[in-house]
C-alpha cells in the first residue's frame, strides 16, 4: 500500500537569499530549483551498519573525559523521532556536535578566545529505541560571536544529524533552548520566515525529567516530515 505524503509548506522554509545572513549573498541560487532523480547508488546503499555503540557515546560529559567530567551546566536532551503521523521511528542514528560551556568548539578552526575544556569533545551519538526515543547527557553549550555583520552572536545550540537506513537519508538540524534572548536576534534563525517553524527548533525545559541536584532536562522531538516537520538545513523538505 502506498502512503500519501502531506503537501510541503514551502512558506516555512528559509529564504535562500537573506542579506542579514551574509553567507547567503554569495551562495544563494539565482536560477529556479531543479529536482534530481535519485541514483541507483542512493537507492541501494551504502547502508548504515550495526556496529554497537560505546556505553558512553550518548554521554558527552564522560565520553571524552580524561581527568574528570566536562565542565558546565549539566543537562539531558531527550525526545522522540517521529514521522508525519506521530508514529515512532526506531533505529535512527542520531549524532550531535556542539560548543562547550564557554561557547567554543573543539576544532582547530575555532579561534574564539573562550577556553577549551580538555574533558569535552562536544560529539556524541545514540540510536532511537522501539518507541523512537533518544537521550543525550551533555553540557549546555554557551553562545559565541561570529564575524557576520561585524560581530553577531549565535544563541546556544546543538547540531543534530539523523540517519535512516542509508547515508543518503541524512537530515541535519539545530536545536535551541527555551528562553534564550539571542534566538530572535540570530541572522541564521531569521532566515526562517515562519515563527511556528522556528518554535519547533526550540527545546523545552522539562523539570519532570530532571535529575535532582545533577541535570536539568530539555525535550526536543524530531519530526521527519509533514505539517509539524522539524526544519532541516540540508534538506528543507524533510524525507
Amino acid at each position: 500500500m502506498t502512503t500519501a505524503f502531506y503537501r510541503r509548506d514551502r512558506s516555512q522554509q528559509p529564504l535562500p537569499l537573506s542579506p542579514g545572513y551574509k553567507s547567503t549573498v554569495l551562495r544563494a541560487p539565482v536560477r529556479p530549483l531543479h529536482a534530481l532523480e535519485q541514483t541507483s547508488l542512493e537507492q541501494t546503499g551504502p547502508a548504515l551498519g550495526h556496529t554497537p555503540l560505546g556505553p558512553h557515546d550518548h554521554d558527552l560529559i564522560r565520553n571524552a573525559a580524561t581527568t574528570g567530567d566536562a565542565l558546565g551546566e549539566r543537562i539531558y536532551v531527550f525526545g522522540r523521532v517521529l514521522d508525519e503521523n506521530a508514529r515512532p521511528v526506531p533505529n535512527a542514528l542520531i549524532e550531535v556536535w556542539q560548543a562547550n560551556a564557554a561557547g567554543r568548539y573543539a576544532h582547530v578552526r575555532d579561534g574564539y578566545l573562550a577556553p577549551l575544556d580538555p574533558n569535552f569533545s562536544g560529539c556524541g551519538r545514540c540510536v532511537s529505541d522501539a518507541d523512537g526515543r533518544y537521550l543525550f547527557r551533555t553540557i549546555k553549550p554557551g553562545p559565541y560571536p561570529w564575524p557576520n555583520n561585524g560581530s553577531d552572536w549565535r544563541p546556544a545550540h546543538i547540531h543534530l544529524s539523523v540517519f535512516g537506513e542509508a547515508f543518503s537519508q541524512r537530515l541535519i538540524t539545530q536545536l535551541y533552548f527555551e528562553g534564550d534572548p539571542l534566538i530572535p536576534l540570530c541572522p541564521i534563525v531569521n532566515t526562517i520566515p515562519d515563527k511556528d517553524a522556528v518554535d519547533r527548533l526550540v527545546a523545552r525545559l522539562d523539570l519532570r525529567n530532571q535529575e535532582p541536584f545533577d541535570c536539568l532536562a530539555y525535550r526536543f522531538d524530531i519530526v521527519l516530515r509533514g505539517r509539524r516537520q522539524t526544519h532541516f538545513e540540508n534538506r528543507t523538505e524533510g524525507l
